[in-house]
Formats: structure tokens, sequence, C-alpha cells
């Protein structure tokens, strides 16, 4: 690993070389070090940024490899497993060199935070796994889907509808950037709780969102399917789930068993939220996490 920045705490953007790969991370507030990896794979970093937890913590936003700044693999767009991001993400802890650290990870970041703490649980002082899952897969497609069902019958007669649901179809077949991009924008209304209400706050969020393909291959092709049922009972860390109530993708069903099956865990759920309860309710999402940080 090769250092580009001698200040790795300081305020502001970071990269370091990883093997030749360079990764960047974001550095802003003050207090414990939480390390939060972002959803996708492939979603644009700025989305997580959490202004009211950088008034009690250092909180550090991991740029995955391959996703805006960082750098990307030979295979691009294959290769990304989780033990890949694990990886680049122990690079970024070691290089912190602030002792053991919280970590934050979403969606698909919980994937990775996850393993982190069953691979290295020396590194932890806690972890927040929030709208994260224990398995992917087909079980993971499956519940997707029934909460979809349960989304069309709240928006039953909402002519917007029918675009959101194209969306969500459309994915499958997404192999570009702009694809990516596209698609992440058009499904926000099926990630927040309460979209139609507060169009004016998130779409913003929908003007500025960017992503990068990424297959969900390895380097062989091979689909990178994660079932993390038997070994979460492992995790020694500290953990908190936070969850939206309304999370059609990484809902309350699995944060449920992710509770159940982490020894001493504890349970957030934010009632009014979606898969983006810290925009949603950033006051309530603020509070579980620093009450868990204090404990």
């Amino acid at each position: 690993m090769t250092n580009l920045d001698p200040n790795p705490l300081t305020a502001g953007t970071h990269t370091i070389d990883l093997n030749g790969i360079a990764q960047r991370y974001h550095v802003h507030g003050s207090g414990p070090v939480c390390v939060a990896h972002s959803g996708g794979p492939g979603v644009f970093w700025e989305y997580l940024r959490m202004p009211l937890l950088e008034s009690h913590l250092t909180m550090v936003y991991v740029e995955p490899i391959g996703t805006g700044g960082s750098g990307r693999l030979a295979s691009h767009p294959d290769g990304y497993t989780r033990d890949r991001y694990v990886s680049a993400l122990d690079g970024v802890i070691d290089r912190l060199g602030a002792g053991p650290v919280y970590l934050l990870g979403h969606s698909h970041g919980g994937f990775v935070v996850q393993r982190y703490a069953v691979t290295h649980p020396e590194r932890l002082a806690g972890i927040i796994l929030y709208d994260s899952a224990p398995v992917t897969g087909p079980e993971h497609g499956a519940e997707f889907m029934r909460n979809i069902d349960a989304f069309i019958a709240r928006q039953e007669g909402n002519p917007e509808l029918p675009q959101v649901l194209a969306t969500v179809q459309s994915i499958p077949a997404i192999s570009t950037d702009e694809g990516m991009t596209v698609a992440l924008a058009g499904i926000i209304p099926l990630y927040v709780a309460d979209y139609w209400n507060r169009r004016e706050e998130f779409e913003p969020l929908q003007a500025m969102v960017s992503g990068t393909y990424i297959s969900g291959v390895d380097a062989d092709g091979v689909p990178d399917v994660i079932d993390d049922r038997e070994v979460l009972g492992s995790i020694t860390a500290p953990a908190l789930v936070i969850v939206g109530r309304f999370d059609p993708i990484c809902g309350m069903r699995w944060a449920e068993e992710l509770n159940k099956l982490i020894p001493g865990s504890q349970l957030a759920v934010l009632e009014q939220s979606g898969h983006f309860g810290h925009l949603e309710e950033p006051e309530a999402f603020s509070a579980a996490v620093t009450s868990f940080v204090r404990v």
C-alpha cells in the first residue's frame, strides 16, 4: 500500500494506493471515528453524507473502488466481489491508524461490513448495519418483489406508478454507467417512504445522482452471491441494525433476521422511512447511532 496523503484524518478528500488501485475517502466531522461504506455497488458516495452525525463523530466516507474518483479494476465491470471491497476497506482502516473504529454500512455496504466484522473483529469498536440483509440472490429478490406488490397497493391510482415500475423492470438489462445513473434516479420514489408528499426534498437528490455499472460477477464471471446466516453468530463486535419500516430492498424481514442472528445486537426501526432513513428521518437516525456509540 502506498500512501499519497500524510494526514489521514484531516477534513477533506484523501487518496491511498492499494496495490495499484486508487482508493479515495472523505473525512468530515469530529469525535470517535466511524467509517461509512455506501451502497450499490456503484452508487455515488455523496448521498450518504450525514451532517448530524458529523457533529458527534469523525465520519470517514469511503468511495468504493470502481466508483467515482476511486480506481477501477483491470477486469472492470467484473471482479468487484465482497472480499475485494473488504480488502480495500481494510486498507483505509489501516491507513487511518485510529485504533478500533466504528463501521457503518448502508445497503450493499452493509454486506461488506458484515463480512469485515467476521474477518477483522479486532479492528472494530462496533458495527452499524443500515438497511442491510443476511442474503442476496433469489430469496432476497423474491422478498423485494413482495415489497413492490405492497408498494403498488399503497400507490393505487398514482399516475407516476407505471414509470417507477418500468425503472424496476429495466434494471436487469443495465450494462452502462449512463443506464445505472438513470435507473438510480428513477427508483428513488420507490425507495423513499413518502416521496410524493416530499418531492421537493428529494428532487435535488435525483438530479445529482450518479452511478457506475458493476456487474456483480467475479473476474471469472461467477455471481458473487451472499448468505451470511451461518456466520453472523460469530460476530463479536457490538452491533446496531437500523431499518426503514418501508424499505423495499433491505426491509423489516432482513433487519429482524440480522438482529436475531447477531449476538447482543440492537434494532432501531425508523417508522416513516424507506431506504434512506438518514435523509427521511435524520434526527431519529442520528439519535439511534449516537446512542449506540455512547453505550
